[in-house]
């Protein structure tokens, strides 16, 4: 009795597809200050349909389906320049990537994806929280341990975390496996000093010398919400170890500085790759 009172529904009452329609999903996305945050639709456009972004009701973000008109920020709402190029819209899926985020771009984001049979909308409200500095300073006694701790990650099954010392890969965790650099170099360096903890991903340098003075950088990528947003956020150390120097005790820094993070990418850091692992 239920199925067909609902049959005689769809065809009876022409607004009822239209109401339906605007049941929509809401997803809810705290992220830090200085992410990159990407805004899935979880779609594949047949080149039929028109996306849409909105920030806070202002249009942001269009993509036709034949891919005649595609704008971002400044283009498609008239001059206002709130994003300055840090919005990327990817044309197969229409998803939307906001790169460098910052507290004045709390609020919510709405698409509306439109086809000649369907319409469907999703909103997010995102939250960005202050970070503390995305760069910290650590010092310790030569021969003493450290430990890069990371508080605050959202770990997921699709969580991926890097750990890169002077533009070389030397630990990752994805999903449930970890693993520390095996090159030559890195082995000659720290010599099995390294430790993992793959349950907060902080990384430790056991029996410190001065060669292990320099700059690391842990990136970070975690899917969540059932995939609807993936997160990337970038922490630098400036790490030096205090030793003997010409009879006296002072600092010694060797590391080289790698390039900080550019807002023209979803990462802005492209490391060299270790050549080989083996696991943790």
């Amino acid at each position: 009795m239920e199925w067909l009172f609902f049959f005689c529904l769809h065809f009876v009452c022409s607004s009822c597809l239209v109401f339906l329609s605007f049941i929509t999903d809401r997803v809810t996305v705290p992220v830090m200050e200085g992410d990159s945050v990407t805004l899935y639709t979880n779609v594949t456009t047949t080149q039929q349909e028109e996306i849409l972004w909105y920030f806070n009701d202002t249009r942001i973000a269009q993509i036709t389906g034949d891919l005649s008109k595609i704008c971002t920020d400044v283009q498609c709402n008239e001059g206002t320049e709130r994003f300055r190029d840090r919005l990327k819209l990817e044309k197969q899926t229409g998803s939307l990537t906001i790169t460098d985020i910052n507290t004045t771009d709390t609020g919510v984001y709405q698409l509306k994806i439109f086809s000649s049979s369907s319409f469907r909308e999703k909103t997010f409200s995102v939250t960005v929280l202050d970070s503390p500095d995305k760069v910290k300073r650590i010092s310790v006694k030569d021969g003493e341990s450290v430990t890069f701790d990371i508080p605050g990650i959202i770990k997921t099954i699709n969580y991926v975390m890097r750990w890169y010392f002077n533009n070389s890969l030397m630990a990752e965790i994805t999903g449930d496996q970890s693993k520390i650099c095996s090159d030559v170099q890195c082995d000659e360096r720290f010599r099995d000093r390294l430790k993992l903890d793959h349950q907060t991903g902080s990384l430790t340098i056991m029996n410190t010398t001065n060669t292990d003075s320099g700059e690391y950088k842990v990136l970070i990528i975690s899917h969540i919400l059932q995939n609807s947003v993936s997160v990337t956020s970038l922490k630098t150390f400036i790490f030096s170890v205090i030793g003997r120097i010409g009879g006296r005790t002072g600092e010694s820094l060797h590391g080289t500085i790698i390039p900080s993070l550019n807002s023209d990418s979803n990462t802005g850091f492209i490391p060299r790759i270790a050549s080989s692992f083996r696991g943790n």
